[in-house]
């Protein structure tokens, strides 16, 4: 039987949850990360840590494997094949939901670093992320108007490649009010992921 449609904080904590294992696991262990399995494999890779970890605990794995499907039949998430093995990776409409929702993460641990008076942390996790996402962090700490994010802002611009230090001298000056923030294409991002969500179409997402 075909599952109602999901919710829009069941499809986002699907994409969060298939983050951990994207190109490393299929969808019977994407299964098994939302039911909650204490299997042996999954507790060795960390996996009782993922954020789904555990979210339909009180559903069949059957029923799990029917959202999982509906995902992939809707473009959150598809199947590829490395070697013989069917893995789960992302579409471009997942990869916009779930890019967003990193960003977030991201912005958020840098909260917490700075309530926890965190100085010098290794910035070189940033580095060779995905550019995009990069780019929206930066935009999401424009927002914050937050200028205890500039200490982490300039330890960052000290490992990372010349596009990206351009990118985060320009969110100091706005943090430190030397520019206005542009918000629209913080808007528009927003715009987009609501309408991925929706299930609008690729045209009407990302012309």
């Amino acid at each position: 039987m075909a599952p109602n449609p999901l919710t829009h904080k069941e499809i986002k904590t699907i994409l969060a949850t298939a983050d951990w294992i994207i190109a490393r696991g299929g969808r019977t262990q994407l299964a098994k990360i939302l039911k909650g399995s204490k299997e042996k494999k999954l507790l060795e890779r960390d996996l009782d840590k993922s954020p789904g970890y555990g979210f339909y605990n009180s559903e069949k794995l059957d029923d799990i494997t029917s959202k999982i499907n509906w995902m992939i039949q809707r473009d959150f998430l598809k199947l590829e094949k490395f070697g013989r093995l069917p893995l789960i990776v992302f579409t471009d409409r997942g990869w916009l939901i779930q890019s967003s929702q990193y960003a977030d993460k991201l912005v958020r641990e840098w909260e917490e670093w700075i309530g926890e008076g965190k100085k010098d942390p290794d910035m070189t996790y940033l580095k060779d992320r995905d550019r995009q996402m990069i780019l929206l962090m930066l935009e999401k700490i424009k927002a914050s108007g937050n200028k205890a994010f500039i200490p982490y802002l300039q330890l960052w611009e000290e490992i990372d490649y010349r596009k990206v230090r351009a990118a985060i001298r320009e969110t100091v000056k706005v943090l430190e009010g030397k520019v206005p923030f542009d918000d629209s294409m913080l808007k528009n991002r927003e715009e987009r992921t609501q309408k991925a969500l929706e299930g609008f179409s690729e045209y009407e997402i990302f012309r």
